[in-house]
């Protein structure tokens, strides 16, 4: 059996959505921004046993134990708890994001797994399933379960997460004419550290301009009305104290705001950041900027001009049938 998935990458918070908001992107150039998870061969066997090959640009950056790598342990717990009967399988993980990014590295990976492993076993889990398995395992590597990196890369689009056990995200209308220009400094960033960064308590201030931030938008979207939307695209959270934390983001976002960007913060945790505009050449001159004063090409830093991705993880191969 050979089951092959990519996971794209995704932008976490969106700035305006702290921990509720995501969206999956993709390069406009065709480079593959995520994850790939194959399923080589799956075997009856004693006991279940878990082999994995890492490819990828990224590859060496990954723990040496392949028993502590997060795709060795969504299959352990899928063939335990969801398939219940011993397999011997051969993985192969090609890691084309940056650890610690704030591209949701740690979500495609696990998106690409347990999408595969499913594929792999005849889909036992239906998709809301699938999507809480995989909130679980990312919350295993940021230290506390949320789905704005994992749902988009599952799904795809931008997906605001709700409160309901049937549906944990839903889509939200996006603005065909946006351009996302993403850029990775290099600088890698623990998830974890950067949340210790984000108050345990804010203002009842504070809070009530998220609420009212994150209902306009998304109200913005549905009606497609631009300008309300740009608005309020801003991070009255996490940005406040992670920015100062981030080399170069308050430097490279006041020359970016110099451009009348419609909008820029941070993706995720960071160092990632990106940059919002509405046609091609305001992004190609963002891009330029992002490239000579944040992006460090020594430490494989990067950047592009991205759409969002409407598609989320998808089935590369589905062959060979056991």
């Amino acid at each position: 059996m050979l089951t092959s998935v990519f996971a794209p990458a995704s932008i976490g918070n969106v700035s305006v959505g702290y921990d509720v908001l995501g969206a999956a992107i993709k390069p406009i150039d065709g480079t593959q921004l995520g994850d790939v998870v194959t399923v080589v061969t799956k075997q009856n066997a004693d006991t279940n046993q878990v082999d994995l090959e890492v490819t990828g640009t990224w590859a060496d950056k990954l723990p040496a134990d392949q028993q502590s790598n997060i795709v060795v342990m969504c299959a352990y717990y899928y063939l335990e708890r969801v398939v219940q009967i011993p397999h011997k399988l051969v993985l192969k993980l090609e890691k084309n994001l940056p650890v610690g990014s704030g591209l949701g590295s740690s979500a495609s990976s696990i998106v690409a797994a347990l999408h595969s492993l499913n594929n792999a076993f005849d889909g036992l889990l239906n998709d809301v399933q699938l999507l809480k398995l995989m909130g679980d395992f990312e919350g295993q590597i940021s230290g506390s379960v949320h789905y704005d990196n994992v749902a988009p890369s599952f799904l795809g689009g931008i997906q605001l997460m709700i409160d309901n056990p049937e549906k944990i995200s839903v889509n939200v209308p996006v603005f065909e004419n946006w351009f996302w220009v993403m850029a990775y400094s290099g600088h890698a960033l623990s998830t974890a550290k950067m949340r210790e960064l984000v108050p345990v308590q804010v203002p009842i201030k504070t809070a009530l301009k998220f609420g009212q931030n994150l209902a306009t938008f998304v109200h913005a979207s549905h009606q497609q009305d631009e300008a309300l939307a740009c608005s309020v695209l801003r991070d009255v959270i996490a940005e406040p104290t992670r920015g100062p934390a981030i080399e170069g983001f308050e430097n490279v976002k006041s020359k970016l705001n110099k451009l009348d960007v419609l909008a820029c913060g941070i993706s995720g945790s960071g160092p990632t950041m990106f940059a919002v505009t509405n046609n091609l050449s305001s992004a190609e001159q963002a891009l330029k900027i992002l490239k000579s004063d944040y992006v460090n090409d020594s430490l494989g830093g990067f950047a592009h001009i991205c759409k969002i991705d409407q598609s989320g993880s998808q089935a590369l191969t589905d062959s060979m049938p056991s």
